[in-house]
Order: structure tokens, then C-alpha cells, then sequence
């Protein structure tokens, strides 16, 4: 497989862990801060319907008790839509009745003061034009005449976040002796109070820690890809590596590490085509180690297998960078030659000869110091040779001559 695609396998690898680990990752983050936003509104839902309740115990206890009267002190206002909700007893002093309504706004007021919360008593056809409902208090009434039982939401209010809760209030018999006038029913929905909770401070400390899990999460991802991306650079290095290995014993014949013969005549074919496209001399050298069968019957097979290694190193030095050298079987070895006329090829055969026998005698491991000739054939392509086979006959028949003629030649057809 050539290493650009290799490349481009291991970069859609290294992509696509990425993006799966970008995924989980993100979609792990997002459920933790999904999952801390609901339990912040659950929380708050708990608070506010607490007070709610809390407020509306208090409203019965006193429409129970048919309203509370108390002292009616120095800057007290008696409600203004009752009639006579004063009385005065024999020792002078006055009281002035607070009915739930009342009782209930002056908590709220109380709590606000405080800081703590806000309480809104309210109905679609207030008395109090006090109690005149909002946005959110006058959908939320539209949804109670509807059967819904409560109605909250998160509201910005001058840049702050506040959670609103409201929840009905239903005509109970206790309320009908002040609510009969007004055309209420038993279990009518007479009004609801709303509960506004500040929550900006818990919002912003969410938000902070949104911040935090982002900047953690990205910390963590980086580091995840970090090693992901160096792993994979390793095993890419190491699986380069060994397809390169594998691929240069896939081209290279295991004894003398030249071509085998299979890249061999694959290179042939190659610059046989070239030549023929671009109208290209090529040329081509058979050759052929002399007496090479008696050498091994002589000395042994690895002597023998020592003298395979050492004349292609030889005739290696003595062609050209761009010359192509493999073995082609046994004793024989196929020289390509591109751009080459039959002059050319002929001269660059003579040299190869001349320096393997004119070169020191082969010495082996074997302690045996070895001289050997070579006999070559020599031709080149022409106008009718259809494919490298014709080439390769001829080159045969040059050598089948220079065996002939005595070895240690150069012979040409």
C-alpha cells in the first residue's frame, strides 16, 4: 500500500477517535451540567412550593377563625374593602380585623423587607388594585381556569434571574362568606399567589462551574488527544515499518538482497512501455556466473551462496544509478538498461566483466580465496519486439554464445 494512502488511513483513524471521544465527551458534560440545571429548578420548585403551602396553612388557620383582629396601632390602616372592620372595647382600645387577604400580604411585605423572598397575592378581578397580576401571574390564572396546578419558570428581571412559582387559590367554605358576593363557587378558582426566589447567585455559581467542567473537559480532551495522536504516530512508525520491510522482501530476493525476479521483469515491463511511448533505445545484459556448479560441488553450497552475494555487489558498481540489477534465477542475474543503444550496452557489459575478474579474488568465510569469471549476453529492443520476452531471448541467445566461445566474454545478438 503506498504510505500516502497509509497516511491517509491513519489520519481518518486519528479523526474519527477524535470525533468519537469529542462526542462522548461533550454529550458527558453537557448531561452533567443538563443534569445540575434540573436539580437546581427541582430545588427550587421544592423552596417556593414549600412557601406556598406554608402561606396558604396560614390563610386557612385564619379564615377558620372567621379573620384575626389585632390592636390597631399608631400608623395601622383598617382594610378599606370591608365594612366596619373595626371595634372597640370598653377599656378604648381599637382593633382592626386582618382577614387572609391581609394577613397575607403583610407577610409578604415582611418578607421582602427581609430580603428573602417575594409573595404576590392576586386574582383576574382583583379588589386591591395592588393585587393586579402580571405577564407571568395572568398566563399562569389562563392555565388554572384550565385544571393546571401550578405554573413556574425562570424570568430575568433588571439582569437578575429569578425562578417564579405560582399555584391557585380555590374558594374553600370558610372563604365564601367574603367571596360569596363576588359570584365564587365552592372549589372555584378564585386567585393565585405567586412566589418569586432570587436565583441569580446559584445561577451565576452554575455558570462558573459550567466554566470549570468546559475548561476541565478540554484540559482532559486535549490530554486525550495528545496521547491518542502520539500513540498513533508510533504505531504508524512501527506499521510503516514493517510493511516497508515487508515490502522490500516482497521486491528482494533473500540470498543476495538484489531484485528478485518477480520486481525484476515488473521493472522490464515498465521501461519497456516507456521506451515504446517515447520512442527510447533499451537495453539488456544476461548474465551468467561461469563454472558456477562446480564451485559448489567443490567448495559447498555456502561457499557457493557466498559467491551469489558477493558478484552482484560487483557488477552493482560497475552499472549505472539508474541501471536496474536483479537476479533471475540461480546463477543469473538481468542487468535493464533505459535510454541504452546495443554500443552503449555493449561497453557497459565489457566493464562488468573486466572488474569481476579483475577484482580481488572472492574470500569467503570458509577461508577460501576464490576467482570467477562471468559470461554475458547483450542485445537491445527493436521495432518488433512485442514484449520483454523477445528481448530476454535474444539476450539468452547472446549469452548461450559467450558460454560457447569460451566464457569469460561478452557476446551480442
Amino acid at each position: 500500500m503506498p504510505l500516502a494512502k497509509e497516511t491517509s488511513i491513519y489520519k481518518k483513524f486519528v479523526i474519527s477517535v477524535s470525533l468519537a471521544i469529542i462526542l462522548s465527551l461533550a454529550g458527558i458534560f453537557f448531561a452533567i451540567i443538563a443534569k445540575t440545571r434540573q436539580l437546581i429548578d427541582e430545588e427550587s420548585i421544592t423552596q417556593t412550593r414549600t412557601l406556598f403551602n406554608s402561606i396558604v396553612l396560614a390563610r386557612k388557620w385564619n379564615a377558620n377563625h372567621g379573620g384575626v383582629y389585632v390592636e390597631k396601632k399608631e400608623g395601622m390602616e383598617s382594610n378599606p374593602y370591608l365594612q366596619n372592620p373595626d371595634i372597640k372595647t370598653i377599656d378604648g382600645k381599637v382593633y382592626t380585623l386582618k382577614t387572609p387577604a391581609t394577613m397575607t400580604r403583610e407577610i409578604f411585605e415582611y418578607a421582602e423587607k427581609e430580603g428573602l423572598f417575594k409573595f404576590h397575592i392576586t386574582s383576574m378581578n382583583p379588589l386591591n388594585p395592588n393585587n393586579k397580576p402580571d405577564e407571568f401571574e395572568m398566563n399562569a390564572l389562563s392555565q388554572f381556569e384550565k385544571g393546571k396546578k401550578e405554573i413556574f419558570h425562570n424570568e430575568k428581571i433588571n439582569d437578575r434571574i429569578f425562578f417564579r412559582y405560582m399555584a391557585p387559590l380555590y374558594v374553600e367554605k370558610e372563604c365564601l362568606p367574603c367571596h360569596l358576593k363576588q359570584g365564587y363557587k365552592l372549589n372555584d378558582v378564585r386567585g393565585g399567589i405567586s412566589v418569586t426566589l432570587d436565583v441569580g447567585y446559584i445561577q451565576n455559581k452554575l455558570k462558573r462551574n459550567t466554566l470549570y467542567i468546559t475548561a476541565f473537559g478540554s484540559a482532559v480532551l486535549l490530554l486525550l488527544m495528545g496521547l491518542i495522536y502520539l500513540f498513533t504516530a508510533r504505531l504508524t512508525k512501527a506499521v510503516s515499518g514493517v510493511q516497508q520491510q515487508l515490502r522490500k522482501m516482497a521486491i528482494t530476493d533473500g540470498l543476495t538482497g538484489m531484485f528478485n525476479r518477480k520486481h525484476i521483469m515488473s521493472r522490464f515491463y515498465e521501461e519497456f512501455e516507456r521506451a515504446k511511448r517515447l520512442e527510447k533505445s533499451l537495453g539488456c545484459i544476461m548474465i551468467d556466473i561461469d563454472r558456477f556448479k562446480s564451485i559448489n560441488d567443490k567448495y559447498g553450497h555456502i561457499t557457493g551462496d557466498e559467491v551469489l552475494r558477493e558478484i552482484p555487489d560487483r557488477i552493482k558498481n560497475s552499472i549505472r544509478i539508474y541501471d536496474v540489477l536483479g537476479r533471475y534465477g540461480g546463477e543469473e542475474f538481468l542487468v535493464v538498461l533505459p535510454d541504452t543503444n546495443l554500443d552503449d550496452a555493449k561497453s557497459l557489459a565489457e566493464r562488468i566483466r573486466e572488474n569481476v575478474k579483475l577484482d580481488l579474488p572472492i574470500e569467503t568465510d570458509t577461508a577460501y580465496l576464490i576467482n570467477v569469471t562471468i559470461s554475458l549476453g547483450v542485445t537491445c529492443m527493436l521495432d518488433e519486439d512485442k514484449t520483454v520476452d523477445d528481448i530476454i531471448k535474444r539476450a539468452d541467445e547472446g549469452l548461450y554464445k559467450a558460454k560457447a566461445s569460451g566464457r569469460d566474454n561478452v557476446m551480442w545478438v
